[in-house]
């Protein structure tokens, strides 16, 4: 069972750049999409016949992907009465999601439409390794389950996000910084195992892994910007790390590296030590941590950006300075990056992610960058806050299973 995503060079699951139409994948994604919603439309966009169109779609209806929603407004594009419209069932099943933070984990239950249904946040060490942690997420996916009232079998399909690079192909995390234990792991065999123990579903759940600045680039662009073309996001929480998103898909680089911004060296940075054991990296003089280091010598206690988060949330004078200057230097990298990318929107993300810390991004970006490259550029915060890691990792689980090669496979394997 897959437990990356496709691969390198490969296009986001749900996407072709020519439509074949041969199978009822095809009729799906264009439902999905919005491209043709009535079975006149369909024979219209895809050219094959009513009765052709009429076995694909029901095998979809069998399958209870599809149903019939109310009539349009218009006729058939191809005459007669007002075409009844057809709909993607998105109640047919769920998706689970989680995202890791460095000493805390979200979880949640959510619809194939990306609605929450069940969520839960609480505390867990991900240097406690992948084996104690994976399984721990086993027991809180139970948890979700037995809350919402949902059979395990409905579950369709699991998605996480991970504070660390991870390799495409493998689903599997690459030498992460702050990750001690998880390289090279097997984290989705793992969570398989974990929640079929837990809950008594199914052991060959598809899970899907990717980085979690990646996961909230994902959600919030195809959440609120679905028609920005280049789109960025800055995650700053106890470390650095951006998801880029062009075109609307992801953009990972070769082996999943592409964003790691926080290890990108700077001069400010001359002494200061790095988790990854360099110096000068930008997340050492930047990130949550750095921030929780500084307020700590100034006499102000604080261990990670979690704390500098509520210390900023009450107004402390001496976090909001600190944060103020982090964005600076932050915003002297992006400068860098979105002259490179030219991105429409460029959001910042995570524990600092308040107006201090904006404020500094803003000042030496726009102070930096070529005026052409921040012409059209909005700088912003998240939208979906601490919930965006999850509702990106739940939608990536939904593309590439409902992508049209993939329903294929899966109508076969369901008999219909």
């Amino acid at each position: 069972m897959t437990t990356g995503h496709r691969g390198r060079a490969g296009a986001r699951p749900g996407t072709r750049s020519h439509l074949r139409a041969e199978g009822a994948g095809d009729l799906l994604h264009l439902v999905r999409s919005g491209r043709a919603t009535t079975r006149g439309a369909l024979q219209q966009a895809t050219g094959l016949s009513r009765a052709t169109v009429g076995q694909r779609l029901d095998r979809l209806f069998r399958a209870g992907w599809l149903r019939e929603g109310a009539g349009g407004p218009a006729g058939s594009p191809l005459g007669g009465r007002p075409a009844i419209r057809l709909e993607f069932d998105d109640a047919h099943a769920v998706v689970l999601a989680a995202a890791l933070e460095t000493r805390h984990a979200r979880t949640a239950l959510l619809t194939l439409g990306g609605e929450i249904v069940a969520e839960h946040a609480a505390p867990l060490a991900v240097e406690d390794g992948p084996d104690a942690v994976l399984g721990e997420l086993g027991a809180r996916f139970a948890g979700l389950l037995r809350e919402s009232g949902r059979p395990a079998g409905s579950v369709c399909g699991i998605g996480l996000a991970v504070p660390g690079p991870v390799d495409s192909e493998t689903g599997r995390v690459v030498q992460p910084p702050i990750m001690p234990g998880w390289d090279g792991y097997d984290i989705g065999g793992r969570l398989r195992r974990a929640f079929a123990e837990r809950t008594g579903g199914p052991a060959e759940v598809p899970v899907l892994v990717d980085n979690d600045a990646n996961l909230m680039a994902y959600g919030e662009q195809r959440t609120h910007y679905p028609d920005c073309s280049a789109f960025a996001l800055v995650k700053v929480s106890t470390g650095i790390g951006a998801g880029v998103v062009v075109g609307g898909e992801v953009y990972r680089g070769i082996d999943g590296g592409a964003g790691d911004i926080g290890h990108i060296r700077v001069p400010e940075g001359a002494d200061a030590l790095c988790r990854c054991g360099s110096y000068g990296c930008l997340a050492a003089v930047a990130g949550g941590r750095a921030v929780a280091r500084r307020l700590t010598e100034a006499g102000v206690a604080a261990e990670s950006g979690w704390d500098v988060r509520a210390l900023l949330e009450a107004g402390h004078p001496t976090a909001v300075g600190f944060a103020r200057e982090a964005g600076r230097h932050v915003g002297e990298v992006l400068a860098t990056v979105v002259t490179l990318l030219n991105p429409g929107v460029l959001v910042i993300a995570g524990d600092l992610a308040g107006t201090p810390f904006l404020t500094g991004v803003r000042e030496l970006l726009y102070q930096r960058a070529l005026p052409r490259s921040t012409a059209h550029l909005e700088v912003v915060t998240s939208r979906l806050g601490e919930r965006a890691a999850l509702v990106g990792a739940a939608t990536l689980v939904v593309e590439h299973l409902y992508a049209p090669e993939r329903v294929e496979e899966r109508l076969v394997a369901l008999g219909v």
